[in-house]
């Protein structure tokens, strides 16, 4: 289960940063040209989308490559990414795929059986 969790991360976060690529770049435009906001319509929280943009793929990937290791950390990690794109960019097609396979992989590696030491995890 921690292989295919740190797969899913690894995946997510790569398909993530391809959405978080857009997700700049839209809120970047629309700071830049006043059109953008006219035609489409203003962004509720650009920051949080800025934010949301570099973070949640970089917790998918972070999540992933620990879930080996350390899967309490890999897991929350992975979940904490799911909601942040949830989050900030909703569910859609775009979405789907690095919120389904974040999620999947948070809750795969928070399931792996064996403790990862004798000591506690804090």
């Amino acid at each position: 289960m921690r292989n295919a969790a740190l797969t899913l991360g690894i995946i997510a976060g790569v398909i993530g940063m391809v959405v978080g690529f857009f997700g700049y770049g839209y809120v970047e435009l629309s700071n830049r040209f006043a059109e953008v906001d006219e035609i489409f319509g203003p962004l509720d929280n650009k920051r949080l989308i800025q934010a949301t943009s570099i973070l949640s793929p970089l917790l998918a990937i972070a999540g992933g490559a620990m879930a080996r290791a350390r899967a309490l950390w890999g897991g929350l990690l992975l979940i904490l990414s799911a909601g942040g794109m949830y989050h900030a960019f909703g569910f859609n097609v775009a979405t789907m795929f690095p919120i389904a396979f974040a999620g999947l992989g948070g809750l795969l590696a928070l399931a792996a059986g064996k403790p990862d030491e004798p000591k506690a995890h804090f």
